[in-house]
């Protein structure tokens, strides 16, 4: 009986550092395996380990038993391990080309934000141009209607001095040479009018 008792004690002391070693394993990475993959887990069913031992009769067939059993669940635990690290692996190369396409999405949308921003850069530039070209036909315009109208206060002034120099000729006709003029002069004083 204290046999049998001493060996359920050795199975368990020296099973229980594996189980805490894969259990703490991979409770710390579980955590954030399951933020990853969103609870998409199959979870083992329980292990055939817990409850088996039955006691042998023979320390020595005890022995090789327990020796089996440790065979076999390192077996096991390098079997979870390796599935384990392609679940993580697979995770991994899924994160990774999710974050490849992110970065790819917002490398395409810089590409058509600057794309738009040239677009607009060109709209508001013709748009200056189009608002340069109508101030300089405004300032044409002026500068022609203002070159119009001192043309035409010229033909003007012009004009009126061509009619003041023909009414100057036409009132020249009308004047009196000198001889005359002393004659008119004298028949002025002789023949003084009463005023």
């Amino acid at each position: 009986m204290a046999t049998r008792h001493a060996l359920q004690k050795s199975l368990n002391l020296n099973l229980k550092p594996l189980i805490l070693r894969s259990s703490s394993s991979s409770s710390s990475s579980s955590s954030s395996y399951c933020t990853v993959t969103n609870n998409n887990s199959e979870f083992r069913g329980p292990n055939t380990f817990i409850g088996s031992w039955e006691v042998p009769r023979n320390p020595k067939e005890a022995e090789k038993k327990l020796a089996q059993l440790r065979r076999d669940y390192a077996k096991q635990v390098k079997e979870v391990r390796k599935e384990y690290i392609k679940e993580m692996e697979l995770i991994r190369i899924e994160k990774q080309r999710k974050d490849e396409q992110k970065r790819e999405a917002i490398k395409l949308a810089q590409q058509e934000r600057k794309i738009l921003k040239a677009e607009q850069a060109k709209l508001r530039a013709k748009e200056r141009q189009l608002a340069q070209k109508e101030f300089t036909d405004i300032l044409m315009k002026e500068r022609a209607e203002k070159l119009e109208n001192w043309k035409m206060k010229e033909t003007k002034r012009e004009e009126k001095k061509k009619e003041n120099n023909e009414f100057l000729r036409k009132q020249s006709s009308v004047w009196i040479s000198e001889k005359e003029l002393e004659k008119k002069i004298f028949e002025a004083m002789v023949d003084q009018v009463r005023l």
